[in-house]
């Protein structure tokens, strides 16, 4: 049989209510050049025998089972198997929309330099109970260049990762999905970035994104905020080492006690603080460990110091970015966003 344009990759665990869901989408997609690599990681419910009904059903399926060890090893498993020239990801409480597939190889058919693709994704959550979640999902769809992805990465991670297509020969170069004490889609992102890898999202919502209260991000420690703040602040050290002028001195904006916890992790890899700033003038003329809080209008001229904004919260941060352009800061040279 010949090899199909796209794999779709799926890992799946204890998923036998949802995953039918999932597949029927696939199956209804525009584009029919393509194959579901389905692996069942050692679920105790009945998700295989709904995988083996619809493998039967129609043999772009595949399927097979793995002893239970997480979604990195199921993940892992599905990207070994995969026949095609591009790989998506899907999981298995998700909807594509039927345009997915076909417009997302679409962008890797006309842009061989970019190997990566996302897109908008339809939150599909309750926006009252899962405010957070919505709000996150909202500011990824405003990020649709690489350009602002780059950039925007050390915020939050920019590129839902159930939304991801991408060339097989970036698994080649770059390596797939890593196991650790840390979230493995946005190391994988940050790992690929740091390589080089050029990341596009078609400007259309593709995917719809469900948040299920047994979603991993929800309950495993490896997505808590903590591993999210060390796997990110390492590779924030690493891109100022090779990208700040002033390496390794930054000035931070912002001084509040979340800030400092997130911005003090740079530490650790070297990096020096020549000032923190604020605007509360209550903060400013303090002194936390060994550096002084400055009224934010302190900040050096572009070009004499590189900044770092480390404000997470939506208008804050906007206001700080509105803020930093207006004196002539180009963010990518003079400063960079995190959170």
């Amino acid at each position: 049989m010949a090899a199909p344009k796209i794999t779709v990759t799926m890992p799946c665990y204890n998923c036998g209510d949802t995953v039918g869901g999932a597949l029927e989408s696939l199956l209804a997609q525009t584009c029919a050049d393509f194959e579901v690599v389905a692996v069942d990681d050692g679920s105790t419910d009945d998700t295989a025998g709904v995988l083996a009904e619809y493998a039967r059903r129609d043999s772009r399926i595949r399927t097979f089972s793995i002893e239970h060890g997480g979604v990195i090893a199921a993940a892992n498993a599905g990207i070994e198997a995969a026949r095609g020239r591009y790989v998506a990801r899907m999981d298995a409480d998700d909807e594509a929309l039927p345009e997915r597939l076909a417009a997302q190889s679409k962008l890797l058919d006309e842009h061989p330099e970019t190997g990566l693709v996302g897109c908008r994704v339809r939150f599909g959550g309750c926006r009252e109970t899962c405010a957070g979640y919505a709000h996150y999902v909202d500011w990824t769809n405003t990020l649709l260049t690489h350009e602002a992805v780059s950039l925007n990465r050390f915020v939050e991670f920019p590129v839902p990762n159930p939304s991801i297509m991408f060339r097989r020969e970036c698994l080649d170069e770059h390596g797939p999905y890593r196991d650790g004490d840390f979230p493995e889609d946005y190391e994988l992102l940050l790992r690929w970035l740091e390589a080089g890898v050029k990341m596009e999202k078609v400007d259309a919502e593709l995917l719809v994104w469900n948040d299920p209260p047994t979603r991993l991000s929800r309950n495993h420690p490896r997505y808590d905020v903590s591993a999210f703040y060390r796997i990110k602040t390492e590779y924030l050290a690493r891109w100022l080492a090779a990208n700040n002028p002033h390496h390794p001195v930054v000035h931070i904006l912002g001084s509040g006690r979340t800030t400092r916890k997130r911005a003090d992790l740079l530490l650790d890899h070297g990096i020096e603080f020549a000032a923190y700033y604020d605007v509360d003038p209550r903060k400013i003329g303090h002194v936390v460990n060994g550096v002084r809080v400055r009224d934010r209008n302190d900040v050096p001229e572009p070009g004499a110091g590189f900044c770092i904004p480390y404000v997470a919260s939506r208008g804050a941060r906007e206001d700080i970015a509105e803020f930093l352009s207006d004196r002539g800061y180009v963010t990518g040279r003079d400063c960079i966003p995190a959170a």
